[in-house]
C-alpha cells in the first residue's frame, strides 16, 4: 500500500507511539505488528490512566493531523451511507447500556473516510472511527459493513485505549522489576550473559503481556460488537460473512504461523467464534441491497489511483452488462473524473434505466419522486455540476428531494444554486429567481451548521453561496469557520481580522454579523493559546 503523510500510517499502528494503544482492528496482524489494545468494560483503571476529557483531547489532536493527510476524504454521499449504518448501531449500544453517560457526553461518536484500498477500519481516542474505502468496496452487504462498525464501536464504548494504557503501565512496572532483580542476581553471580538474559527476559515478558492483552480485547470487541449488531437490526450472519472474507484475504499473504505473537486472534479462530453466535436454526446469510451495491461502486471509483485505473473502470462499464448497476455507477463517476463528460452522462443514463429512474437529464419535478433512486439522482446531479449544467442538477434534485434533506443533497443543491446564479449573471440574464433559490439554500446550510458546527465542507459551500449573494461578512466568517474546522486556526484568525476591517469600513451596516465575528475571533485566539499550551 502506498504510504501517506501524517497519521494515515498511524491508522496501521494506531496511537501506539502516542497512547500505547493500537493499530487497525480488522487487518490481520503480522508477527510483531502494532495493533489497538482493547479491553472490556469501564473501570477505575481506565479513568485514572486516561480521563475521558483527556482522551477526547488526544483524539482531537490526532484528527488535526489526519485532516491534513492526502488520504483524508470528505465524500458526502458515502458518509451519508456509512452514517445510516452507524447511527442505528450507536442507538443500540446506548439501549444496551454499553456506553457510560460521561463517555457518551464527552466522545464525538463520528465517522470519517480515508482514501485507502486496504480492507480496514480503526478506532481513535475520543470516539471516532476511520473507515478505508477498500473496506466499503470489499463488503458484499450492509450487514457485513455494519458488523465492522459495531466491532469498532465496542472498542470505543469499552474505552479499550484507556484500559490499554493502564495495562501497559502495570506490565511495564512488573517487567522493570523483573529486569532489575535479574540484573542484580547476575551481578552477584558475576555473569554478564546472565544479566543480558534477565533484561531480554523482562522485555519479552512485557511484549508478550501486551500481545495477550490485545488479543483479549479483540475477542471482547467481537462479542460486544455482535450484540450491538443484532440489537440494531442487522443480520447476524453479516459478521460471519465478514470474517470469511477476511480469512480468504489473509490466505493470500499469511501462512498463519506464530499465532502467539499476534495482537489479533487468528481470523479462523474469530470466524469459528462468530459462527457459534448464529441462531441455532442458522440464517441464509445477508443479501446485498441496491444502495450498498452503488456505494461499493462509488468506493471503488474514489479509491482508484491514477488515470489508468479510472479508464479501466470506464472500459469495464462500457463493455459490461447494462444490468450491472455497480459497474455503470463506477464507470460514470470515473469518466467524469477523467473529464469525459459525454461518456459519463451516457453511462449515468444507462444506470438510471437499469434501476428504474427516469433516464433523461431533462428530468422535471412533474415526473415526481415515485421513481426516484436517491443515490442515482445524486450521482447524476454531481455529474451535471461537473460539466457545468447547473440547471440540470437543480431539476434532478427537485425530483428526488429527501425530507429532511441529507447532507449530500443539501451541499449539492447549494452548489447548484450558486453556479446557476453565477451563470445567469455572466449571461446577463434575469437572476431574481436564482438569487432567491440560493438564499433558501444558504438558509438551509445555516440551519444545518447550527447543529453540525464542525462540518468544514458545509462552511465552504456556505462561504461560496454567501459570496455569490454579495454577503461579504458572512462569506468571510464562513471561510474562517471552514479553516477552523480543518484545524487551521491561524488562517481562521486572519480571515476574521480581515472581516473586522471590512466591518469597520461599513460602519454599523451589519452590526449583528460584525458582533459574531468579534466573538468568534476571541474564541479562536483562546483556542490557539490553549492548543499551544497543550503541545508544550
Amino acid at each position: 500500500m502506498r504510504k501517506t503523510a501524517a497519521l494515515t500510517l498511524a491508522s496501521r499502528a494506531l496511537v501506539v507511539a502516542a497512547l500505547a494503544a493500537g493499530g487497525p482492528a480488522w487487518a490481520q496482524s503480522t508477527p510483531g505488528a502494532a495493533a489497538p489494545l482493547r479491553l472490556p468494560s469501564l473501570g477505575e483503571a481506565s479513568s485514572e490512566a486516561l480521563p475521558v476529557a483527556t482522551e477526547r483531547r488526544y483524539g482531537e489532536q490526532i484528527m488535526l493531523q489526519l485532516r491534513r493527510d492526502p488520504a483524508w476524504l470528505d465524500d458526502p454521499v458515502l458518509l451519508d451511507y456509512v452514517q445510516s449504518l452507524w447511527q442505528p448501531l450507536l442507538a443500540a449500544a446506548r439501549r444496551r447500556g454499553d456506553i457510560e453517560p460521561d463517555v457518551d457526553n464527552a466522545f464525538a461518536w463520528d465517522i470519517f473516510l480515508l482514501r485507502e484500498r486496504t480492507l480496514n477500519a480503526f478506532a481513535l481516542p475520543g470516539g471516532r472511527v476511520g473507515v478505508h474505502l477498500g473496506l466499503i468496496a470489499a463488503t458484499a452487504s450492509s450487514d457485513e459493513l455494519a458488523s465492522v462498525l459495531a466491532h469498532e464501536l465496542a472498542h470505543l464504548s469499552q474505552r479499550h485505549i484507556a484500559r490499554g494504557i493502564a495495562s501497559a503501565s502495570r506490565q511495564s512496572g512488573v517487567a522493570t522489576v523483573a529486569m532489575v532483580l535479574g540484573a542484580l542476581l547476575a551481578a552477584r553471580a558475576g555473569s554478564p550473559d546472565l544479566a543480558q538474559a534477565a533484561i531480554a527476559g523482562g522485555q519479552a515478558s512485557l511484549i508478550q503481556g501486551q500481545l495477550n492483552f490485545s488479543r483479549d480485547m479483540e475477542r471482547e470487541a467481537d462479542r460486544i460488537g455482535h450484540g450491538v449488531h443484532v440489537e440494531a437490526g442487522f443480520d447476524a450472519a453479516g459478521s460471519v460473512a465478514m470474517f470469511d472474507r477476511l480469512d480468504q484475504s489473509a490466505r493470500l499473504n499469511d501462512a498463519g504461523s506464530l499465532p502467539y505473537l499476534r495482537t489479533h486472534p487468528l481470523t479462523t479462530e474469530r470466524l469459528a467464534e462468530a459462527r457459534t453466535r448464529l441462531p441455532a436454526q442458522g440464517t441464509p446469510g445477508p443479501l446485498s441491497t441496491p444502495e450498498h451495491t452503488l456505494m461499493q461502486a462509488r468506493a471503488r471509483a474514489l479509491a482508484a489511483s491514477g488515470a489508468d485505473a479510472l479508464r479501466r473502470l470506464v472500459e469495464a462499464a462500457a463493455a459490461g452488462s447494462r444490468n450491472d448497476a455497480g459497474g455503470l455507477y463506477a464507470g460514470a463517476l470515473a469518466a467524469s473524473k477523467l473529464g469525459d463528460h459525454g461518456r459519463a452522462q451516457t453511462l449515468a443514463q444507462a444506470l438510471a434505466s437499469t434501476v428504474g429512474t427516469p433516464s433523461s437529464d431533462s428530468t422535471t419535478a412533474s415526473q415526481g419522486p415515485a421513481r426516484c433512486s436517491l443515490p442515482v439522482t445524486l450521482l447524476r446531479a454531481e455529474l451535471a455540476l461537473a460539466r457545468g449544467d447547473a440547471s440540470v442538477a437543480q431539476g434532478l434534485l427537485e425530483t428526488c428531494a429527501p425530507a429532511p434533506p441529507t447532507r449530500a443533497a443539501l451541499l449539492l443543491r447549494a452548489q447548484a444554486d450558486a453556479v446557476s446564479l453565477t451563470q445567469a449573471r455572466e449571461g446577463k440574464r434575469e437572476a431574481t429567481a436564482q438569487a432567491l433559490a440560493l438564499r433558501g439554500s444558504v438558509q438551509d446550510l445555516q440551519t444545518w451548521l447550527a447543529s453540525h458546527p464542525q462540518d468544514a465542507a458545509a462552511w465552504g459551500v456556505l462561504a461560496r453561496g454567501a459570496d455569490a449573494l454579495g454577503l461579504t461578512l458572512r462569506a468571510l466568517r464562513a471561510q474562517a469557520e471552514e479553516r477552523a474546522a480543518l484545524g487551521d486556526l491561524d488562517a481562521a484568525i486572519d480571515r476574521l481580522r480581515g472581516a473586522q476591517q471590512v466591518a469597520r469600513q461599513r460602519g454599523r451596516e451589519d452590526f449583528i454579523e460584525a458582533s459574531v465575528i468579534d466573538a468568534r475571533l476571541r474564541q479562536f485566539e483562546a483556542q490557539r493559546r490553549q492548543r499551544a499550551a497543550d503541545m508544550r
